[in-house]
């Protein structure tokens, strides 16, 4: 629970409602004084202790009272400051928080007064916008001409501002002096500059750069992209005047104009169309400083009102002058992909099931969707009684959130007035991020997130999961706040891309760009559609052959603004939600109090500012029940086919913007390196993506019902279906007995402790199920698509969190292929093998053992289908419960259809790699011992490489118990399959031996009967024999970790990240820098977050080390998934994947294990670990890579050399094995 603590910028609501007179709840107040005693022990005597409590609670009941008093007043609607009341301000504190609070008002007030005098006389808020300028030369080219002033000695001005040059000495101590002294501030600066210019804010823009400009120390952090900004703002509203000024401070700050800089004078020249010498003697001095005006066209990414005026204004200027045509689309040239992309040759790409009609249709659902911007969804929670107590809760909630309505208007437009005020002072306040938006858009958005407050439990709404709202994977959105409240910084967050992802929605619907999409999407279903006929070929190469349809471009914001922007809107929310104090004690005043308060909690021994529900308000919301549940529109299966990838920044859904790579919030080095890359170069990537996208899923209604009847009637953990909260572990004791000694209070301590960590588990667990059952249930009668993206390695996932095939069994088990095919003449046999290999029990058996298995248990297999929750339950003792228990239903369909041959099944059938990474690692080194252990060569029985390194262990054991060693006397009989799994699976993925030690005491505790004392003692001893059998039966394997590592050492100790480039052109670089704090202050809280992934921190050596070798075998098996998903669709399967395991009809199983084991051999036929060392080589050992490097650094780089130079030897394995083997992939 939370801790309680003050400090001077927390806003302490919790307090202040105590102190108000509001009570906690008994059971809360227990756990409180049960679990919060004391942090830690004091080296001070009693009296002393009692001394310093004394003194310490004397100043903090003063800062309590006078904030209690503040937030009184504050409460109090539409209070001028004359109209206060008298307080008592005797205390230091009190008299301070009060001047802050007069000046505030004041300084509103008369911004306030000031611009409703200008409005009134139609005149503008007055703003700088002469700079003072440092050098005396520039100065002397400052306009001095009145606005209004003849155009011709407005070019001639400008003439003169291209044309003046600072002494070389001057601008190179210029650049000196601007040099990035606080990044944070820069990014914040940069973008608000970009909000100004896009909300049409320029002369505020413009203002603030002159404030900055013209003190030394703030000119400092100015950078060549802020003025290029604010210059583009001025050349889009053909301003001349000023953005002669912002170009003079350019030169003035030592910069010299390039591009963009150019780009915004010439854009301003074409939208006056005026006198064509200034526009002449513009590309002059262009050439002359070796920028020729093609590369206006080439290198800059502009919008099409700004490209079409640009080119209008050289044109006219050079009459012969035309951009570089449009090249043809360039092809990949890979060899791996050289089939992919042949024109010739047999290409069957399948078409949808679907007629163009009914696609048409699905598209408009979906453009409404995403306008929408959210989804409302039944929950699928036991809908309540519809008593007395009910109605009048939903009542009660109706009325409020009208109220609320109203105040946050009001707060949001005071708030937007004080911030204008601030920015009218110079400071780069969030004023234009809050005009992004109207001010209805904002408060509705806000209004969602207040209704998306649940209670999980009866009759529960939404209520992010804890554990996956932690989920870096996910670009998920908070709308709710949970009972035991949420951390600001993570509130703060998600807010702030929640505003960045409807300003992107919303600027598309402004443009031309929704109508341009209409109609560019009608014809690309064409070549998706079942009843069309269109030249058959790619979905990205069709898409682009209709012409390109870029949308309005947007920079990323940088967490810190994200975050400090949410923030302030969290902050409005604490301000204005309130209800009646009635609904806490009926018998008080309806004097209105805070829903929100904030507090801090210790969470893994850090302290997290959180806000927090009022427990009386969450009781209301509990009894209300309401049954809507409320998404993101990225959080839902999208209804027509997504997008084609064409680039990094476009693909998957029609409006919101999602990334290619995902990443960690902030980081841009990937940006960077995908925007490097030639367009060609991705083009495998983006069709595998693409593909994966394009396979359209319906809900498996039979299951659901199942699921459902069982979540509604209490869950059952051991099939996956969380119990609810009212199941969870209580305390045999809340509080102590009197006379408790306090080691009986300690254990008290901890069982409360035990308890809530249980009840948070289940409430995080029921809550993911409610979504995805939801999600299914809305989804239920529909097709639907999952769009899907990569993370930095090349490993795709599904973009939609909630609801996929990535996640549990009973995830998977819902889905089922939404287009049909016949089994054939070995459908039916695949389907019963599968069937055999979701249950467990034959893994050591061959494929004829196993088919034979499943005729033996028909008769279970036919009554699971029948009877699942009557019967004999045959299926819920299987590995895979859920998914058994769909495919013992699609079996009994099949063997019970009068021609299984021509049953139409929608089933998924899984084909799993053998412990994948090991396949990797043996075919790199071409080790015939270990492609023998992981199924690379043929058997007539699968090996099992887990139980080969079990009984090596076994053979060790039993050589060291006859020597007479203890512990390994006390392991008889315990070293098994299970035991050695997790850290023989993790060793090729980097674990440690502390890692592998811990997953092995992990299972060493779960055997009852093992002797817990030698638990420590045995886990070391077992790690160190795992460790030594997979050395001797993967020598390969781990020289070849070994060189992977010691190269990564080099490279991060020298200060580089690790990058590498995948054999289909895919670029990486690991992400992994020394953590940095970052503050965002003021508020009700300053937040500090850690960042590690900004290209100018130093790397963090230990993670670049351990993280290299694992890594690159994931970016090796993502190549080799893409690979046999882009050949399955030249031949016209359906495939999807989790990573390593293959999905497909029954059907064509046969076909897509030919591929699979056809691009395996292919892959690791090319020089994988020669074109990887030539790459780091070049990369990291080149001139140009070593010039500014210190001696240290250079010796680092000549060792590495020789490292990349000396290769880890091979052995003689023959590749071609792989095709032959049954159980490589099975």
């Amino acid at each position: 629970m939370s801790a309680l603590c003050w400090t001077r910028g927390a806003a302490g609501f919790g307090r202040a409602l105590r102190l108000s007179g509001h009570r906690r709840q008994a059971s809360e107040e227990g756990i409180l004084k049960g679990l919060c005693g004391s942090r830690r022990s004091s080296a001070a005597s009693p009296r002393e202790q009692d001394v310093q409590k004394e003194c310490g609670h004397a100043e903090l009941l003063e800062v309590l009272e006078a904030r209690v008093r503040q937030l009184q007043a504050e409460s109090t609607s539409k209070v001028r400051p004359t109209d206060w009341p008298p307080q008592d301000c005797s205390g230091r504190w009190a008299q301070k928080l009060e001047t802050e609070r007069r000046v505030t008002w004041k300084r509103r007030e008369e911004f306030l007064d000031l611009r409703q005098k200008q409005t009134g006389t139609g005149q503008s808020l007055p703003f700088h916008k002469e700079p003072r300028l440092w050098s005396r030369k520039l100065s002397c080219c400052l306009p001095r001409g009145k606005k209004g002033a003849p155009e011709s000695l407005e070019e001639e001005q400008l003439a003169q501002a291209l044309q003046a040059t600072l002494p070389t000495s001057a601008r190179t101590k210029a650049r000196a002096a601007v040099e990035p002294q606080n990044l944070v501030f820069q990014q914040k600066l940069l973008t608000f500059f970009e909000c100004c210019v896009c909300t049409g804010h320029v002369p505020l823009a413009h203002h603030v750069l002159v404030t900055h400009h013209s003190r030394r120390e703030k000119q400092r952090l100015l950078t060549l992209a802020m003025y290029n900004t604010v210059m583009l703002g001025w050349a889009r509203q053909g301003s001349l005047q000023e953005l002669v000024y912002v170009l003079l401070m350019l030169k003035d700050a030592g910069f010299t104009p390039d591009l963009w800089s150019y780009a915004a004078v010439l854009q301003c020249m074409g939208r006056r169309d005026q006198d064509v010498h200034t526009t002449q003697r513009c590309l002059t001095q262009m050439k002359e400083e070796g920028l020729q005006p093609r590369l206006l066209f080439t290198e800059l990414v502009l919008e099409e009102e700004d490209r079409a005026t640009l080119l209008r204004a050289v044109v006219k200027a050079e009459p012969a002058f035309s951009p570089l045509s449009q090249a043809p689309n360039p092809v990949n040239r890979s060899t791996l992909l050289r089939e992919v992309y042949a024109k010739e040759g047999p290409a069957s790409y399948p078409k949808l099931h679907l007629p163009l009609e009914t696609l048409e249709d699905l598209f408009c659902q979906q453009l409404r969707v995403e306008l929408s911007s959210n989804v409302c969804v039944q929950s699928v929670e036991k809908p309540p009684v519809m008593t007395k107590e009910v109605i009048e809760a939903r009542k009660t909630l109706k009325k409020l959130r009208a109220l609320w309505q109203a105040e946050l208007l009001r707060v949001l437009q005071r708030t937007k007035a004080t911030m204008a005020c601030q920015a009218h002072e110079g400071q780069p306040t969030l004023y234009p991020f809050l005009c992004l938006l109207s001010e209805g858009e904002l408060v509705s958005m806000l209004m969602q997130v207040s209704r998306g407050w649940r209670l999980p439990g009866e009759g529960a709404g939404r209520c992010v999961p804890l554990a996956a709202a932690r989920a870096a994977l996910a670009h998920q959105v908070l709308q709710v706040l949970p009972v035991q409240g949420e951390p600001l910084s993570y509130l703060a967050y998600n807010l702030g891309v929640r505003v960045l992802n409807r300003h992107l929605v919303k600027r598309k619907q402004v443009t031309n760009h929704v109508q341009k999409l209409g109609q560019q999407y009608s014809q690309y279903l064409r070549l998706l559609a079942s009843d069309t006929q269109v030249m058959p070929c790619l979905p990205r190469e069709y898409w682009e052959s209709l012409g390109p349809l870029e949308g309005p471009l947007q920079k990323p914001w940088s967490l810190a603004v994200l975050i400090q922007l949410g923030k302030q809107l969290a902050e409005l929310l604490v301000q204005a939600v309130q209800m009646p104090r009635s609904l806490v004690a009926p018998q008080s005043t309806s004097r209105l109090i805070p829903v929100l308060y904030h507090v801090y909690s210790f969470r893994s021994y850090r302290q997290v500012g959180i806000l927090k529900p009022h427990p009386a308000f969450m009781q209301l919301v509990e009894t209300a029940a309401e049954p809507t549940l409320t998404f993101e529109t990225t959080e839902v299966p999208m209804l027509c086919p997504p997008l084609p990838w064409t680039s990094p920044h476009a693909g998957a859904y029609l409006l919101s913007s999602t990334k290619l790579m995902r990443a960690v919030e902030g980081t841009t080095q990937h940006q960077r390196l995908l925007d490097s890359c030639a367009p060609a170069q991705l083009h495998g990537a983006l069709d595998a993506l693409t593909q994966l996208g394009n396979c359209a899923w319906r809900v498996n209604g039979r299951l659901l019902d199942l699921v459902l009847q069982i979540f509604r009637d209490k869950g059952c953990a051991r099939l996956g279906v969380p119990p609810p909260p009212s199941e969870a572990p209580q305390p045999a004791q809340r509080h102590p007995s009197p006379g408790s000694t306090p080691m009986h209070k300690a254990e008290l301590r901890k069982e409360l402790a035990r308890c809530l960590k249980a009840a948070r588990e289940m409430h995080s667990l029921r809550s993911e199920a409610l979504y995805r059952l939801s999600l299914a249930q809305h989804l239920r009668h529909r097709v639907f698509w999952l769009p899907h993206n990569m993370d930095f390695r090349g490993r795709t996932y599904p973009c939609p969190p909630h609801f996929n095939h990535l996640g549990s069994d009973l995830a998977r088990a819902l889905l089922e292929f939404a287009e049909g095919r016949p089994l054939g003449p070995h459908g039916l046999d695949w389907l019963k093998i599968h069937l055999v290999n979701l249950t467990g029990l034959k893994k050591r058996d061959s494929l004829r053992m196993r088919l034979a298995f499943a005729d033996e248990v028909m008769e279970e297999i036919l009554d699971s289908a029948d009877n699942p929750l009557t019967g004999r339950k045959w299926w819920m003792e299987a590995d895979e419960p859920w998914q058994t228990l769909a495919c013992c239903m699609e079996v009994a369909q099949a063997v019970r259809s009068p021609d299984p041959a021509a049953y139409v099944s929608h089933l998924p059938v899984h084909q799993d790699g053998s412990c994948n990474g090991l396949q990797h690692y043996a075919a790199l080194g071409r080790d015939s011992a270990g492609a023998a252990s992981v199924n690379l060569k043929p058997s007539d029985l699968p090996q099992d490489v887990y139980r080969e390194v079990a009984a090596q262990v076994e053979e060790f054991r039993l050589q060291d118990a006859k020597e007479g060693l203890k512990v390994a006397q006390v392991l008889e009989g315990f070293i098994s399959r299970k035991v050695v799994k997790q850290t023989v699976m993790t060793v090729v993925y980097g674990v440690t031996r502390y890692g592998g030690r811990l997953q092995i005491e992990k299972r060493l505790r779960e055997l009852s009967d093992f002797p817990q004392e030698y638990v420590w003692e045995a886990s070391h001893y077992l790690v160190r024999q795992v460790f030594k059998s997979l050395q001797e039966m993967f020598s390969s394997t781990r020289a070849i970790q070994h060189w992977l590592t010691e190269s990564a050492n080099l490279i991060s100790h020298a200060g580089w990240p690790v990058e590498w480039v995948t054999p289909l052109g895919v670029p990486v670089i690991q992400p992994y820098h020394r953590e940095t704090k970052v503050q965002v202050k003021g508020g009700i809280q300053s937040i500090t977050f850690t960042s590690s992934v900004d290209v100018s921190q130093k790397p963090n050596t230990l993670k670049q080390k351990n993280g290299f070798p694992p890594n690159f075998i994931h970016s090796l098996d993502s190549s080799h998934m893409m690979l046999t998903a882009l050949h399955c669709y030249r031949r016209g399967l359906t495939f999807v994947s989790v990573h390593d395991c293959f999905w497909t009809h029954a059907a064509d199983i046969p076909v897509m294990n030919e591929v699979c084991r056809e691009q395996f051999v292919r892959l690791h036929s090319q020089p994988i670990l020669e074109d990887l060392a030539k790459f780091l080589e070049k990369r990291f050992c080149s001139a140009s890579s070593t010039r500014s490097l210190k001696s240290s650094e250079l010796a680092l780089v000549t060792k590495l050399q020789e490292t990349l130079q000396s290769l880890p030897e091979t052995g003689t394995f023959d590749l071609g094995q792989v095709m032959r083997s049954t159980y490589f992939f099975s």
